[in-house]
């Protein structure tokens, strides 16, 4: 690797390390707060969901089933919005700005009151964001936003309602990520580059979980927690966490 390489390797992770901070240090007491959101969820017979559009779907699946995580997470997803999963991939970029399609989702979904959305979204500007986070309030389910409130800050909102994300949740995690989301500048490159909100959104998700697993604990609930398929005994104590909660989890129906 040329040493520019090795610069901009450094500088990347020099990014990322500032941004972490910035949220250990300013967030912690909104990322314990949806932690306790979900411990009462999850206390008082709900369900758990997450949700994000394109790339914001990524920190969503991270947290459904997954070895440490909290079982009765389910992932609350929309054909051709979960990752890239659709061709051409900028269809999902089109489809997270109809207005009314999230209606329709939450119309058809499971969630009912008493439950917990998550909904993830850095720009938190378009419609199916805005409209999920305040359909699914309007439902009675109580919603916990992961943004980047720089962009209500720094940008026009593109909903109707000339509102974001964060107008319409129960709690807010500011992800502190700039606008546009490229974390480095290059002379001849032409663009930012170098992402980190899925680095940062991801690391939330799980100190989320980890609020939520040692907020149950404390008042003498046993979390729902799964273990990994691939030590011994994991796959069997999966099966009893998986009979005990069938009621609340939907992604192994």
């Amino acid at each position: 690797m040329s040493g520019l390489g090795d610069d901009l390797v450094g500088r990347y992770f020099d990014a990322a390390e500032r941004l972490l901070r910035r949220v250990r240090e300013e967030e912690t007491a909104a990322i314990g707060a949806a932690g306790g959101l979900i411990a009462d969820t999850v206390a008082g017979g709900g369900r758990l969901f997450a949700f994000g559009a394109g790339h914001s779907s990524l920190a969503a699946q991270d947290v459904v089933y997954r070895a440490g995580g909290l079982a009765l997470m389910n992932l609350l997803s929309v054909p051709g919005l979960t990752g890239v999963d659709v061709r051409p991939a900028t269809l999902g970029s089109a489809l997270e700005r109809v207005e009314g399609l999230a209606a329709t989702v939450l119309d058809v979904s499971p969630l009912r009151a008493g439950d917990l959305l998550v909904v993830i979204s850095l720009s938190g500007r378009n419609a199916l964001p805005v409209e999920m986070a305040s359909g699914a309030r309007g439902r009675g389910v109580r919603v916990v936003g992961v943004t980047s409130v720089a962009y209500a800050r720094e940008t026009a909102p593109s909903h109707v309602s000339g509102t974001f994300l964060k107008d319409h949740c129960d709690v807010v995690v500011d992800s502190k990520v700039a606008v546009g989301d490229a974390e480095l500048t290059l002379d001849g490159a032409g663009a930012p580059f170098a992402s980190a909100s899925t680095v940062v959104t991801s690391a939330i998700m799980q100190a989320v979980m980890a609020a939520a697993a040692g907020e149950l604990t404390a008042r003498g609930v046993e979390p729902p927690l799964l273990r990994s398929g691939n030590v011994d005994g994991g796959r069997d104590w999966n099966d009893a966490v998986f009979e005990r909660y069938r009621e609340r989890i939907f992604h192994q129906h």
